[in-house]
């Protein structure tokens, strides 16, 4: 499968999302196939109040894009019937050159799979099973599809049974002599053009005559075949070829390996991968939740690369990307954050800017390489960047955001103060989320001097929904933190309309102690004029940590 994925950070916000959207739409009109807009967490009441307004569905939900079996399986599943005989399924797979062929019912269950080694086990049988060679498992219908025969007259055709095989190359007295050693109704005769052969076992009432070499017959044999209800075939190849072909003429059911190992097409590469390696099969069915089946891995297929590719937009550190990011090839990234620790195999497009948002980072693509832009991926851009800007208030604000905002209220019939004022007052996480889903509806997550620690903003019109659950947010705060092993979590609740915040800081008492703001209650700090997780906050709290990272060394 062939996908690239535009995708923001876990917990995305606004300009996550309609970053991912807006590049994605860029991409597909610069002539990239195969690109999805996605997301890898959920939306919140502002972000699905952005996409009613401009008639854009929300991006794909991809958890994990970690490799998976369906990403590198065959999809073309060569099969067979189980009543498909063993020299139609060995001639497949010599056009199709495979090794394995899976037997399929009619729902696409596989019944199991059949091999060239057990198929030559089976032509080829060990010494003590020597009687095995002239034994034939067939119906009279499978035999003459196998010898490529045409059926003179034919009693039963359709049962399969259990039958024995004789050439009659020797003279009319000695294959007189050996008829009695073999019950008639379980022999099969094959003879050539030698007509005293051919009546002798039509009058011992054998159950099938095959003639070889393509010769014909005369009426009268055909007449007295017909009288003792003998079955007769006409086949174009010679005895020994005959000979050999009757043995595969038996169904592929009777030859098939029942202990195969199957994978499901959502497992995880790494999963199955070992389980692979150390199995004896070659070949594994893919199987869907109903197991049917959907595709086959060979041995060889677990070298492929998965042919899912990222480009990651607002942010550039794995500790934000979803998961299994680390495990694919990411082909570009679009971010307007600090760099954090990223290395490639190989040289990628690399747009980083100081700027208010990424929203503006995409729509300056458009504008700089004269892109269409539809009016709704316009507005889409704009909720992005005056949510990331707080409307062109917020410190990480440039020129650059200013200019591109006029351009996309023009494109998308918007003025950016009126659609601000809604977006704010479109939804409250502190009043429609829990707590432990409101402090991670806008989180990141960072590594610094050793140590990892979140980073989660909450953007509201004053404080009373915050102070009405302050005490039940403080507790969430700090439980996460303890699930997720961090040094300290810490949440930054933003007044938009004052520009001032509040800091929530859940960790060690040294930690908090050190904090060189006013503390108005235990662990929520005041924040004055600091609105910007990225250009405040952010730095802030690092240098904090460089300060005090000794100290919380020491017991």
């Amino acid at each position: 499968m062939s996908e690239v994925l535009v995708i923001g950070h876990r917990n995305p916000d606004t300009d996550a999302i309609c970053s991912a959207i807006g590049y994605a739409e860029f991409k597909r009109r610069t002539g990239m196939r195969d690109v999805v807009a996605a997301r890898c967490g959920d939306t919140n009441e502002r972000i699905d109040f952005v996409l009613r307004t401009f008639g854009v569905p929300a991006p794909k939900f991809v958890a994990d894009v970690s490799p998976r079996v369906r990403d590198v399986m065959q999809g073309n599943v060569i099969s067979v019937p189980p009543r498909t005989t063993v020299v139609e399924a060995l001639a497949m797979m010599d056009r199709k050159n495979i090794r394995v062929l899976p037997v399929l019912d009619s729902e696409r269950r596989c019944l199991g799979l059949m091999s060239v080694f057990k198929a030559s086990k089976f032509f080829f049988p060990s010494p003590n099973r020597i009687y095995d060679s002239r034994r034939i498992l067939a119906s009279v219908r499978s035999l003459a599809r196998a010898l490529d025969a045409k059926m003179i007259c034919a009693f039963d055709p359709d049962t399969e049974e259990d039958l024995v095989l004789m050439v009659a190359a020797m003279r009319p007295a000695s294959f007189a002599a050996r008829l009695p050693n073999y019950a008639p109704e379980k022999l099969v005769v094959v003879v050539g053009d030698r007509e005293d052969i051919q009546r002798l076992a039509i009058a011992n009432r054998t159950r099938l005559l095959i003639v070889t070499g393509g010769f014909d017959i005369t009426e009268e044999v055909r007449l007295l075949a017909r009288q003792n209800e003998v079955t007769l075939l006409l086949t174009p190849h010679d005895s020994a070829t005959t000979a050999m072909l009757c043995r595969s003429a038996i169904a592929v059911e009777h030859l098939l390996r029942e202990d195969f190992l199957s994978f499901g097409q959502d497992e995880l590469l790494s999963s199955v991968t070992g389980i692979a390696a150390e199995s004896k099969f070659q070949a594994f069915p893919v199987v869907d939740e109903d197991r049917r089946i959907v595709g086959i891995l060979s041995k060889s297929d677990f070298l492929k690369k998965a042919e899912r590719k990222l480009i990651l937009v607002d942010h550039n550190e794995l500790t934000q990307a979803v998961h299994g990011a680390d495990k694919v090839e990411i082909i570009e990234v679009i971010d307007h954050h600090r760099l954090g620790a990223f290395t490639t195999q190989q040289p990628i497009l690399f747009r980083n800017e100081p700027v208010g948002s990424t929203s503006t980072i995409v729509a300056d693509c458009f504008f700089r390489y004269g892109v269409e832009m539809p009016p709704s991926i316009a507005g889409l851009l704009l909720a992005g960047l005056v949510s990331d800007t707080l409307n062109l208030t917020s410190p990480t604000t440039t020129k650059r955001d200013a200019e591109i905002l006029l351009e996309l209220e023009k494109r998308a019939g918007v003025d950016a103060a009126e659609f601000t004022e809604k977006l704010f007052r479109s939804g409250s996480v502190l009043v429609s989320k829990p707590a432990a889903q409101a402090i991670t509806t806008d989180c990141k997550e960072y590594i610094e001097a050793g140590h990892s620690f979140s980073v989660a903003q909450i953007e509201e019109l004053g404080f009373d929904n915050f102070h009405a659950r302050q005490a039940e947010v403080q507790a969430a705060l700090e439980a996460y933190r303890l699930a997720n092993g961090y040094l300290f979590s810490a949440l930054l609740v933003t007044d938009v309309v004052l520009q001032t915040s509040l800091l929530l800081l859940a960790g060690p008492k040294k930690f908090l102690d050190a904090i060189q703001h006013t503390e108005i209650s235990p662990g929520i700090f005041e924040m004055s004029g600091v609105v910007s997780r990225k250009k405040q906050l952010l730095p802030f709290l690092t240098q904090h940590l460089a300060r005090v990272a000794s100290q919380l060394a020491t017991p």
